[in-house]
């Protein structure tokens, strides 16, 4: 078994990430929370890029990155990068982001989520990116997942992230398709 830091202090992060990679060659854990990476990345890739070679160098190991967020089509790709930081709590995102958005027709959204792997000199040697498109609705439905899942409606579905059984987000996420890129390259 090969290990594979993961570039995050959040455990939340670790479990999920041990859910697409399991059954693999691979021993995931969790960076130290002393080193911190600072986020200077314009994109969601630049930003995964960036923490996982800067966790892979400052450990001597291999790491994995993610970085998503939501990037909704009327804002100009707001909250886009920023969007875990559009507010302090998963209410205060959502109603900036509602407020913010109003009345406009235009609706359309989409999740994204870019992943890199850096080998121990931390050179990137896999990305992937996944991108869900959906729709943002005018007020919170569902009561499962996190962050902005009440408000983006997955048409095909017919359903919020937050209506979705973690089987089915976990399938057609963004994080989901990304990892989908990604698992045949390292089997």
């Amino acid at each position: 078994m090969r290990k594979l830091v993961v570039a995050t202090g959040n455990p939340g992060k670790l479990q999920e990430m041990e859910q697409y990679l399991g059954g693999l060659n691979w021993v995931l854990t969790l960076k130290p929370q002393e080193l911190e990476i600072e986020e200077t990345g314009t994109t969601f890739i630049e930003n995964a890029c960036l923490k996982a070679s800067e966790t892979a160098k400052a450990l001597g190991e291999w790491a994995i990155a993610d970085d998503s967020g939501l990037a909704v089509d009327a804002l100009n790709g707001a909250p886009g990068i920023y969007s875990a930081r559009y507010g302090k709590t998963d209410a205060e995102r959502i109603e900036r982001l509602l407020r913010e958005l109003g009345d406009n027709p235009n609706r359309k959204a989409q999740f994204i989520c870019a992943i890199a792997i850096a080998s121990p000199d931390g050179s990137i040697k896999l990305q992937a990116e996944g991108i869900c498109p959906g729709e943002i609705l005018a007020a919170p439905v569902g009561e499962g997942g996190f962050g902005y899942d009440p408000i983006f409606y997955v048409p095909q579905y017919q359903q919020t992230f937050a209506e979705m059984t973690p089987q089915t987000k976990g399938k057609i996420s963004h994080r989901g398709l990304a990892f989908e890129q990604l698992l045949p390259q390292l089997m």
